[in-house]
């Protein structure tokens, strides 16, 4: 299965997560603070983080801002705050995900396979159609996504892009003109089928806006439809 660093402050908790992922098959490490969090993370190279936020010594947020800059590692957050703010900010900072406290155990769990199911998918693949030819860019304006190689490129330069983002975008592209909900793409891009879990959504197409669209506030290709979701335009 995979190795999980679980980063809690609260032993019974972390104790309680560690046991079930445990269960699950997983090898997991665990850290009581942030410090701790952030220097096992380095020196063990886990599969996936599930990092809470209020931590002693160093924030969860710091740990995931630091983290994210050095690696593509799906981090879990959990949060007992569930302002859109504070929910917004831990995936702006790179979060894949994150939980709010209190939780069920078999929430927890599922989305823990989730991130590490699409983790190992979007790093080799992205959703398309069951009849696409991975060999074959798919081009949209003056954007050319490459499967195979796991590229993006915009006018002919390289344009980097995170496993999700990337993922994300091809979904679109592979459907243009098609307006989906942020349901749908919840469920297509990460697998997730929990109502309400969409603002992971809305900050991805934020950054994919950012780095696509000569403005992002007036987006020509990834659009907003009024009520409904997004759609891409070539």
């Amino acid at each position: 299965m995979a190795r999980v660093l679980v980063v809690e402050d609260d032993p019974v908790i972390r104790e309680t997560v560690a046991f079930n992922l445990k269960r699950d098959g997983h090898e997991v490490l665990t850290a009581s603070d942030g410090v701790e969090g952030l220097e096992r993370a380095r020196t063990e190279s886990p599969d996936l983080l599930v990092l809470d936020v209020m931590l002693p010594r160093m924030s969860g947020l710091d740990v995931c801002r630091v983290l994210r800059a050095e690696t593509p590692m799906p981090i879990l957050m959990l949060t007992a705050r569930d302002s859109e703010a504070d929910v917004v900010q831990g995936l702006d900072l790179g979060a894949d995900e994150y939980v709010t406290k209190p939780f069920s155990m078999r929430e927890l769990r599922a989305r823990v396979t989730s991130l590490l199911r699409r983790d190992q998918i979007s790093r080799s693949a992205g959703p398309r159609g069951d009849d696409a030819d991975e060999s074959v860019p798919v081009r949209g304006g003056d954007l050319e996504l490459f499967h195979d190689r796991h590229e993006l490129r915009r006018g002919g330069v390289v344009i980097k892009l995170r496993p999700r983002e990337f993922a994300l975008l091809e979904f679109l592209m592979r459907h243009p003109g098609q307006v989906f909900t942020r349901d749908a793409i919840l469920e297509a891009v990460w697998d997730m089928t929990y109502p309400g879990e969409t603002r992971t959504v809305d900050v991805h197409v934020r950054w994919l806006r950012e780095k696509i669209e000569d403005d992002p506030s007036d987006p020509r290709h990834i659009q907003t439809v009024r009520s409904v979701g997004y759609k891409f335009v070539p």
